[in-house]
C-alpha cells in the first residue's frame, strides 16, 4: 500500500479538498493511504481557523484522510517557503509517507521541478537581491529573477498552487527525500477565486459566505459531513471564528510594542525599516485592516502584515520557531489511520503524541514548543462568537473513527 502525504489547511474541507484526496487515491490506487499535515488553529494567510483543528480534523477524515497530524501555529501561520519546509519536514518524519500530492494550476511537474532548481541556487539569489532592489513585491521580484535564468518555466510562480507546489519541491530536495511529489492540476474556482466555477468554490469564497450566515450558499460546496459539523459548531457559539472578535485586545497588543518588538517577529523587514512603519500605524489604527492598509506597500503584500499582526497578538518571536518540527502530534485517525500509526512506532523519526500528556515526556525544547501552542489555542478560544475557557490543548483528544 502506497501512502500520500497532503499538506493542507481544510478551512474548511470542501468538495474541492474532497476531490484532491479522491484524485490522489485514484492515481495511486484504491487503498492508498492518505496522511495529512494540518494546520492547527491559525492558518497561513494570519488569521484563525473558521473552526477549531479538531473539527477540521474531523471534516478531513469523514472527507476520505485516515490520518491527521498537526502542522504547529510557528508554521502554519509563516511565508509559503517556512509553511512548506515545516509540513515536509513532518510528513518525511512520519517515516511512513511514501508520495506528496499537491494541488497545482497547471499538474506540470517539470516546470515546477525546474523553478525550484533555480531557487535553491546562489545565482537566484542574487538577482533577487537586485530585483527587491527595484522596489517589487517579493513575488514579483523571485518570479522576475527565476525568469532571468530559466525562461518561461518560471512562468508557473505567476499563481498561487503552483507557488506553494514549488515550496513543497524545494522543502523535499533540502531534505533530501525520497518522498515522490505527485502534481495534481486542480479543478473548479481558483485560489481566492469570489465566484464559484465547475460546481467548486474557493475557501475564501466559502468563509465569506459563512460570515454572512449564508448556510444554503455555503452547503452547495461543502461535504454534508462538513456542513452539519459546521452548523453544530455555529448552534454552539463556536463558529465562524475568527481574529475579529479579539480585534481591541489585537491593537491592545499592537499598541503596546515598540520597534524592538516588532523586529523581532518573524520576516519583520527589520532591514528595510518596517518596524518603524508598524510602530507608527498602531499609534494611530483604530481596527485591523486599518492598520495592515496603513502598513502593507508592492513589497509588504497585505498577507504578510497580517501573519505580523497574528504574531504579535500571540506573543511569538521569530526565535519561538525551532529548525524543524519536533514532535508528530495527531488530530484524528480512522482504522486505516490507527495501522499508519502503529507502523510510525517503529519508523517515525520524531515523538507520536497521541494524547496531550504525552508531551509532557518530550525534550526541553519540544515541550516549550508544545507548551507555546497550548497558548496559541487559549488565544484561539477567544476568536469564537462565544469565548472559551482555557485548557482545550490538554483536555480534547485527537478524532477516532474507528
Amino acid at each position: 500500500m502506497q501512502v500520500a502525504g497532503i499538506v493542507a489547511e481544510y478551512n474548511p474541507f470542501h468538495l474541492g479538498h474532497g476531490w484532491h484526496i479522491a484524485e490522489t487515491r485514484r492515481l495511486l490506487g484504491g487503498d492508498a493511504g492518505i496522511v495529512c499535515a494540518m494546520s492547527g488553529n491559525f492558518v497561513q494567510r494570519g488569521q484563525a481557523a473558521v473552526i477549531d483543528k479538531w473539527r477540521r480534523a474531523e471534516c478531513a477524515l469523514l472527507g476520505g484522510a485516515d490520518l491527521v497530524l498537526e502542522l504547529p501555529t510557528v508554521w502554519a501561520a509563516a511565508s509559503a517557503e517556512a509553511f512548506a519546509q515545516g509540513a515536509v519536514a513532518l510528513l518525511a518524519a512520519s517515516g511512513v509517507v511514501d508520495v506528496l500530492s499537491f494541488g497545482c494550476e497547471n499538474g506540470d511537474a517539470a516546470s515546477l521541478s525546474a523553478a525550484a532548481d533555480c531557487l535553491l541556487t546562489g545565482a537566484h539569489r542574487e538577482l533577487l537581491r537586485e530585483e527587491l532592489g527595484r522596489g517589487v513585491s517579493f513575488p514579483a521580484a523571485r518570479q522576475a529573477a527565476a525568469e532571468r535564468l530559466i525562461g518561461p518555466q518560471a512562468g508557473c510562480l505567476s499563481t498561487p498552487n503552483n507557488n506553494l507546489a514549488v515550496e513543497y519541491l524545494k522543502a523535499l530536495k533540502r531534505l533530501h527525500s525520497p518522498i515522490a511529489p505527485l502534481a495534481v492540476a486542480r479543478v473548479g474556482a481558483g485560489h481566492d477565486a469570489a465566484a464559484p466555477a465547475g460546481g467548486f468554490a474557493s475557501a475564501s469564497a466559502i468563509r465569506a459566505m459563512l460570515k454572512d450566515s449564508r448556510w444554503e450558499d455555503a452547503g452547495r460546496y461543502l461535504p454534508s459531513s462538513t456542513t452539519s459539523l459546521l452548523l453544530q459548531e455555529a448552534e454552539q457559539g463556536h463558529c465562524p471564528a475568527g481574529l475579529e472578535q479579539c480585534e481591541r485586545a489585537v491593537l491592545a497588543r499592537l499598541r503596546a510594542m515598540d520597534e524592538d518588538d516588532f523586529a523581532a517577529l518573524p520576516d519583520s523587514g527589520a532591514a528595510e525599516g518596517l518596524p518603524r512603519r508598524l510602530t507608527e500605524a498602531a499609534k494611530t489604527s483604530c481596527s485591523i485592516e486599518e492598520f495592515c492598509d496603513a502598513t502593507k506597500t508592492k513589497r509588504y503584500t497585505h498577507a504578510r502584515i497580517r501573519r505580523l499582526v497574528l504574531w504579535a497578538f500571540l506573543g511569538l518571536t521569530a526565535a519561538d520557531r525551532p529548525f524543524a518540527p519536533p514532535y508528530l502530534r495527531v488530530l484524528a485517525f480512522n482504522r486505516r489511520g490507527q495501522a499508519l500509526l502503529r507502523e510510525m512506532r517503529e519508523k517515525a523519526a520524531l515523538p507520536v503524541l497521541v494524547k496531550s500528556a504525552h508531551a509532557r515526556r518530550l525534550p526541553e525544547s519540544a515541550r516549550q514548543l508544545f507548551n507555546l501552542e497550548a497558548r496559541c489555542t487559549d488565544l484561539y478560544a477567544l476568536c469564537s462568537p462565544l469565548p472559551r475557557p482555557c485548557g482545550l490543548e490538554w483536555t480534547t483528544g485527537p478524532v477516532l473513527a474507528i
